[in-house]
């Protein structure tokens, strides 16, 4: 039984680095048009767009949700296995979304059209000028 201590574990050290170091141009670049977009976002809200709503405001999410994963996240200067993965799973959700969706419209004839009575009422009150839906002939 030997008490000696091998030179694997001599040499051992506990440092792992600092990893990527970012400047703080390529922060505050970052920071300012991630605020540029978000402003651009609260302003689309003011204009109806009509079907465009939906598009717009995932289009610039999407952007600003690329943003962050690229430069706050260090994914931009990381492994290409890395954003593999990330892609990999953005796929899967959207085929997730497209299947949810693929159903949806499977079932919508059936779905019972307008409001509740006590639901429209409530419209009526808070939201005068909302366009009301056909009116549901519930028993």
């Amino acid at each position: 039984m030997s008490h000696e201590t091998t030179a694997q574990h001599d040499e051992h050290d506990d440092d792992h680095g600092l990893g990527h170091v970012v400047s703080y141009g390529v922060l505050f670049g970052t920071g300012s048009i991630l605020l540029v977009m978000t402003i651009i976002t609260v302003a689309v809200t003011y204009v109806d767009a009509g079907e465009m709503n939906m598009p717009i405001a995932l289009g610039i999410a999407g952007i600003k949700a690329t943003l962050v994963a690229l430069f706050f996240m260090h994914l931009y200067w990381d492994r290409p296995f890395n954003a593999l993965v990330l892609v990999a799973s953005i796929v899967f959700v959207v085929l997730l979304m497209i299947f949810v969706l693929m159903d949806s419209g499977q079932y919508a004839p059936s779905v019972i059209k307008g409001n509740a009575p006590g639901v429209q009422e409530v419209l009526s009150i808070d939201a005068p000028g909302a366009p009301i839906a056909e009116q549901s002939q519930i028993p």
